[in-house]
């Protein structure tokens, strides 16, 4: 009987700054069963991938399951598979990191297993075709990519049964395709439909190698698939499917394959994911075109529709995620700037070693790639995941300092293309702090580093359409939408159903015109009120917000300056607008002062600063908003209209942060939250971005047609709790107005 070769390869990862639970969840679910069922059949051999970031927390809490995957290697049941130590996009990173990367997972895995990784699993299968020198300088032998990219260089059919010899300058990587049927009825359909599949391969490609490569959480982690890989048995059903039919199917390695096989041929691959990631890429409206032509090829009678089939293939580009989410872009950008750092210090003789290296691993962690792009699931639009890579590159910034043997206190200014965007940003830089500013965009400050908490008050996310926004608002006017407590044994389908995980999401989309940043100058028109900006219906009258500004750079001993200018236009007047911005050594406060000048005699204008801070969780009652008076303001999701303020504080006791806002004039102040609409694997749910705080002025000028104010914003510890917080009900405050505020603050009087 003709036989075939099946190869299981199974990847399983977490991300880096996943909390606790989401891994202990999925070790529960998914990776400890699994290896339950495996270990009781036999000498099934199997493919194993663990992610660095998922390997340290195994190591730190579950060393038994490390010492169980252990004996299955020594007994030749489990090959390991290597990869890039915290799972970075290698594209997306520099050559030397892609080879640090490699090496440092190779380390960990050959003092797991006492041996090394013949191959690697790649991060989300994004490829390029210079990839092939990295991977060989780390000694990787092959790898595993998706028959979409094979297909991509005109590969189809028996050619995808086997794998191939690649090449660039010389150097040469063994690749297998992995079988995108196979990746879609495991373990979604009954093991009868592998089955097929795989019978129909023997009998009409005897001597077939076949590969099955997914992610790990599928086999229990994912919605509804714990029950249905355990509890209703389609694991063992499966593993009993393979053992009865070793008359024609044998399941192995990739070792064993490139041990005893020749390659088909050799093969130049171009740049490619797996499919689904070359939709995702696309801009939303392409999307949808997208949709809409594949719904005219469905439609076409079967031989017209295989003729087109094989070119009707998306050609997103991965990078282009850079360009979609522009906060994906600023993350790559800080990790540049920080391995560009390590690898310049690393060349000097006086770097402290041991600094350097623990700069290396917080870098390594700070490259880990879900929060640097979105398709299907959370991603960039999770904020824990953002704040992390800002924690960890803030982290390697800190240990570069020492390393570098700076002194205790000092600052600097660095003006410098950091966003490789043709124009250049400003760092500014002292022992408590680090500002990132962009002059030709706005005059924003686009990130603000607190180094003490090393966390990043600006890893905001603007709100912007996405393709499954169409279907929410569909679902919801068809009566669509599906109850998530209501029971199903349907599995195989779950991006496509509905679910909400709040009732309010369709209220919920609305779209920024603006980036969610600091120092957005806006001009309102007298009408606008806190519910025009919450529902995305303001109007800016000037041109300020997004527009170029001149910027100059002063360099004083123990002071550094930055000055941006830029004469607008506000309801047909040209008027100048100057923000300085100055950091002292060693000070924990930024100083800013805005000055205007040839306003409009006689005439009104009312000017607002927006300053959005990213704080994690806006529903806890551990992160508030507080008053001068250290009075309790509300949650940092509060919907506030507040009048005559001197100043407002962001309290994060569970960051143990604070940062007091301050100014010369009294201000009403806006402040509203910033929520996104994205799809996890859960469903629909509106998640927290920042808070939006903009303290605004009824602006007219001298006799000299001018106008001005200062600003201090001073970081710190979270320090003791406000006053009489025992006392406010947060809740009542949650949705107040000015006068529903002074109403709930008068009854603690």
């Amino acid at each position: 009987m003709s036989t075939i070769r099946l190869i299981l390869a199974i990847h399983n990862h977490q991300p880096v700054g996943n909390f606790d639970g989401v891994f202990e969840d999925a070790f529960n679910t998914a990776y400890l069963p699994f290896l339950q069922v495996w270990e009781d059949y036999g000498d099934l051999p199997f493919c194993l991938h663990l992610s660095g970031p998922l390997l340290d927390w195994l190591s730190d809490r579950k060393p038994n399951y490390l010492e169980r995957l252990q004996r299955l290697a020594r007994a030749h049941r489990l090959e390991p598979l290597g990869g890039a130590y915290a799972e970075p996009i290698l594209t997306m990173i520099p050559h030397r990191d892609r080879v640090g990367q490699l090496r440092e997972s190779q380390r960990m895995l050959t003092e797991l297993y006492g041996q090394a990784p013949r191959g690697v699993w790649i991060a989300e299968r994004v490829w390029e075709p210079h990839l092939v020198s990295a991977l060989a300088e780390a000694g990787v032998e092959y790898t595993l990519l998706d028959d979409f990219h094979f297909q991509r260089a005109g590969l189809e059919g028996r050619d995808l049964l086997g794998y191939y010899l690649t090449e660039d300058e010389g150097r040469l990587l063994k690749v297998f395709p992995v079988d995108e049927r196979l990746r879609y009825v495991i373990p979604f359909e009954e093991p009868h439909s592998a089955y097929l599949r795989l019978r129909e391969l023997a009998d009409t490609q005897p001597g077939a190698v076949v590969v099955f490569g997914d992610d790990g959480e599928k086999f229990g982690s994912w919605p509804e698939t714990y029950d249905h890989v355990y509890v209703r048995g389609w694991m063992r059903r499966f593993c009993d499917m393979l053992v009865a039919n070793r008359d024609w199917l044998e399941v192995t390695t990739f070792s064993r394959v490139v041990d005893s096989q020749l390659p088909l041929g050799k093969v130049y691959l171009p740049e490619s994911s797996y499919r689904e990631m070359t939709e995702w890429v696309l801009p939303p409206a392409l999307q949808q075109r997208l949709a809409q032509a594949r719904t005219v090829l469905d439609r076409l009678p079967p031989d017209q529709a295989d003729l087109l089939r094989p070119f009707f293939r998306p050609a997103g580009f991965w990078r282009n995620f850079r360009v979609k989410y522009p906060e994906a872009d600023e993350m790559i950008a800080r990790m540049m700037a920080v391995s560009n750092r390590l690898a310049q210090l690393e060349s000097r003789p006086d770097a402290d070693p041991d600094y350097l290296e623990a700069a290396r691993l917080d870098l390594y962690r700070g490259q880990c790639n879900c929060p640097y792009w979105h398709g299907a699931f959370g991603g960039l639009y999770l904020p824990h995941l953002r704040n992390a890579i800002y924690e960890h590159l803030i982290a390697a910034d800190l240990a570069l300092d020492a390393a570098q043997g700076r002194p205790e206190t000092f600052v600097e200014a660095i003006a410098a293309d950091w966003n490789f965007d043709a124009r250049q940003e400003i760092r500014l830089a002292n022992d408590r702090m680090i500002l990132w500013l962009r002059p030709a965009q706005g005059g924003h400050l686009y990130g603000f580093d607190d180094l003490r908490a090393r966390f990043n008050l600006l890893a905001t996310l603007d709100r912007r359409p996405e393709p499954y926004h169409d279907k929410i608002l569909r679902a919801i006017r068809e009566g669509t939408v599906v109850d998530p407590k209501a029971p199903s044994d349907e599995i195989n389908n779950l991006q496509n159903k509905i679910i909400l995980k709040s009732a309010d999401l369709d209220a919920k989309l609305i779209y920024d015109t603006t980036p969610r940043k600091a120092l957005v100058d806006h001009f309102f028109a007298a009408e606008t009120t806190l519910g025009d900006l919450i529902a995305g219906r303001s109007v800016d009258l000037g041109d300020f917000a997004t527009g170029t500004h001149l910027a100059k750079l002063i360099r004083e001993p123990g002071v550094v300056t930055l000055v941006m200018e830029r004469v607008g236009v506000v309801k047909g007047h040209a008027i100048g607008l100057r923000k300085q911005v100055r950091l002292e050594a060693g000070s924990p406060a930024l100083s800013i002062r805005y000055d205007l000048d040839e306003l409009p005699p006689g005439m009104e204008l009312r000017f607002g600063v927006e300053i959005n801070l990213a704080g994690m969780a806006g529903h806890a009652d551990d992160r508030l908003l507080i008053a001068p008076d250290q009075r309790p303001l509300g949650r940092l999701d509060a919907r506030l209209d507040l009048a005559e303020l001197g100043g407002i504080a962001v309290r994060d006791a569970w960051r143990d942060a604070r940062i007091d806002l301050s100014w010369s004039r009294p201000a009403a102040v806006w402040s509203f939250p910033i929520e996104t609409v994205s799809q996890s694997e859960g469903g629909f749910e509106a998640v927290y971005q920042s808070t939006a705080l903009i303290p605004r002025w009824v602006v007219q000028g001298d006799r000299d047609r001018r106008w001005s104010v200062e600003m201090t914003w001073t970081l710190g510890p979270a320090g003791p709790e406000p006053l009489d917080l025992d006392r406010i009900d947060l809740d009542r405050i949650h949705h107040a107005t000015g006068a529903a505020l002074t109403a709930s603050r008068a009854g603690v009087e």
